[in-house]
């Protein structure tokens, strides 16, 4: 009986100072939000991202686009949020009260995400399912949000150009994509594959997704405009044309960064820190979409020495 009221009075401690832990961290965040939204258009993205629940800086990015940007519904959608305890999209419910939904394929982080106070606090909707080209126009229809949605978020680890082509059903006024800054600045995404898994394409967990020119091919189809990426090289940001305002494209060799992630692994899964061209030389052997002809190539082609 007294380790069960030890254990219930540890449990009610632990939440109360999680939760003054958040209440301080939301009200820096909104004194840096005020900041950023009050730097003019085309302001390099170095100088307003910050972190609060995103998993880099796109949480400040995201606070000054929505600070220029008109956003006629303030809803997101976002696909690969694990848990949802690090995302671009937390902020946003929880310092604007925007509605939203999250896409996940493991079932138990949605339930996870469901069973969490965000869920009744705010509204946010948790779905779990596999996304593919051919359910995901389904899986945005079940929101029962407008087509005109405020922000998208694609962070899928492998088959984000190839969904993001697929979309019909939404036309987001902000896009957040990621890309793999290890494939550099040529036109090329990895091949579509319905059951790709990172890890079992390539033990290195390098060879996933496309380019940041492949995304900016696919946004200028889409009527889109590329505004910068964040300061790690992991996602670009894209602004609908017709709402893009006074902020200007970016060629992707601006807007370009190359990340310092130094993740990759062995065959038995061990980290081996390879950095810069080692990367892409360790991956070079594998095969390749160019989206502007749509021809499947290797990646050695791509190697300054070819």
């Amino acid at each position: 009986m007294i380790k069960q009221k030890v254990k219930t009075l540890y449990q009610k401690v632990r939440r109360r100072t999680e939760h003054h832990s958040e209440t301080a961290l939301i009200l820096q965040a909104k004194q840096m939000a005020w900041q950023v939204a009050i730097q003019p258009p085309n302001t390099d993205f170095r100088k307003i991202g910050f972190k609060v629940f995103s998993q880099w800086d796109e949480d400040g990015i995201i606070q000054y686009l929505i600070s220029k940007i008109p956003i006629q519904n303030r809803t997101f959608i976002e696909f690969g949020v694990e848990n949802y305890e690090e995302s671009n999209t937390r902020f946003l419910l929880v310092n604007d009260h925007w509605q939203g939904m999250v896409l996940d394929a493991n079932e138990s982080d949605i339930g996870y995400i469901r069973a969490d106070r965000i869920s009744w606090q705010y509204d946010l909707q948790a779905k779990s399912g596999w996304i593919t080209r051919d359910n995901i126009n389904t899986l945005l229809l079940q929101s029962g949000f407008s087509k005109d949605l405020g922000l998208l978020s694609i962070d899928l680890n492998g088959n984000d150009y190839w969904i993001w082509e697929a979309i019909e059903a939404m036309e987001p006024r902000i896009a957040i994509v990621e890309y793999n800054s290890v494939l550099g600045l040529e036109p090329v995404a990895v091949p579509y594959q319905e059951d790709f898994d990172r890890t079992l394409a390539h033990y290195s967990n390098l060879y996933y997704g496309c380019s940041i020119t492949a995304l900016n091919h696919l946004a200028m189809k889409k009527g889109y405009v590329l505004l910068g990426s964040n300061v790690w090289g992991h996602n670009a940001f894209f602004v609908r044309a017709d709402v893009a305002g006074e902020f200007r494209a970016l060629h992707p060799e601006q807007a370009y960064v190359v990340s310092k992630f130094r993740e990759s692994r062995s065959v038995d899964g061990v980290l081996t820190f390879l950095r810069g061209e080692d990367r892409l030389k360790a991956i070079q052997h594998l095969p390749v979409v160019n989206v502007v002809t749509g021809q499947r190539e290797l990646l050695s082609k791509f190697l300054p020495s070819a």
